[in-house]
């Protein structure tokens, strides 16, 4: 068993917190849309969110039937509304293509609306149980630091696949609570600003702490301010829309007091190319 894999998995054993989509059975289409929904979401956030949508589609079919407006609406205040509607499409493209069956293969979920590299093999190893390498923002940095001595990982890239591979033991079983307990402790030990050095497991194989934790170049994007943002001014269109759905809303009645009205427009032309409104008329609506 590789170096790092032992002590991961008895640390998660005792330490993994309990959250809906690690419970058995939670099922595939859960798992994809607990994934779609944590993307730059923290849990507590999205847990009463998943809940909601899950009782609301428990099915892929379920949310196929339903108008893109419906889940747009559905999403709330997640922020990053598109994965919306991506998950609808996908969930559409699984009726379609896959008769309503999450797919197991990672090429097959690689295809889908809205899934990439993580999201595939995430919904591969944690709903059926298959070996491969799961890598998230919480994982590359644990391997910066434990691998590479590095206070930050670098760009992310299909190398990382790799190198999390290259820590993966041979059983299916250990090998999927390895990608867990990764992604588990970077989020709540070997996080980016105040790491727990002195309860991680990994710490005496740890070339970050062997080298006295030296400082390396922050290469992680900045998330831009929200407020008086093109970001703000697209969820204040999205609520206005979303409250009256689905009866469409006149353009005139959108937001007529924002502060910038050319940013006003702005957001409502980036919502329209991005498929979450339509025009027609004078009015502005949630896709139907």
């Amino acid at each position: 068993m590789p170096g790092i894999a032992a002590p991961l998995i008895a640390w998660y054993r005792d330490n993994a917190r309990d959250l809906p989509w690690r419970r058995p059975d939670f099922g595939a289409w859960g798992t994809l849309v607990s994934e779609f929904m944590l993307q730059q979401t923290p849990v507590t956030r999205v847990i009463p969110h998943l809940e909601a949508w899950l009782q609301r589609w428990p099915t892929p079919a379920a949310l196929a039937a339903a108008a893109p407006a419906e889940a747009v609406t559905q999403w709330a205040n997640l922020g990053y509304p598109r994965r919306a509607l991506w998950l609808h499409r996908a969930a559409v493209e699984i009726r379609d293509r896959h008769d309503g069956i999450v797919p197991r293969d990672v090429d097959a979920l690689l295809a889908l609306t809205g899934i990439g590299d993580y999201t595939a093999r995430a919904v591969a190893v944690f709903a059926y149980g298959d070996r491969h390498p799961v890598v998230d923002t919480n994982t590359r940095r644990v391997l910066a630091r434990v691998v590479d001595g590095a206070a930050q990982p670098g760009p992310p890239g299909k190398s990382d696949l790799v190198r999390m591979t290259a820590e993966l033991p041979d059983d299916i079983g250990e090998a999927a609570i390895v990608n867990a307990a990764a992604m588990e402790l970077g989020a709540i030990v070997c996080t980016a600003r105040s790491p727990r050095c002195g309860v991680c497991p990994l710490a005496a194989h740890c070339a970050w702490r062997a080298a006295g934790y030296p400082a390396s170049e922050d290469r992680r994007r900045r998330q831009a301010k929200y407020e008086g943002s093109d970001r703000q001014a697209r969820g204040a269109v999205l609520r206005v829309l979303r409250e009256a759905s689905p009866a469409p809303v006149r353009l005139d009645d959108v937001l007529p007091t924002w502060p910038d009205a050319s940013q006003r427009d702005r957001a409502i032309d980036s919502l329209i190319a991005d498929g979450l409104a339509e025009a027609a008329d004078g009015a502005l609506f949630l896709p139907r």
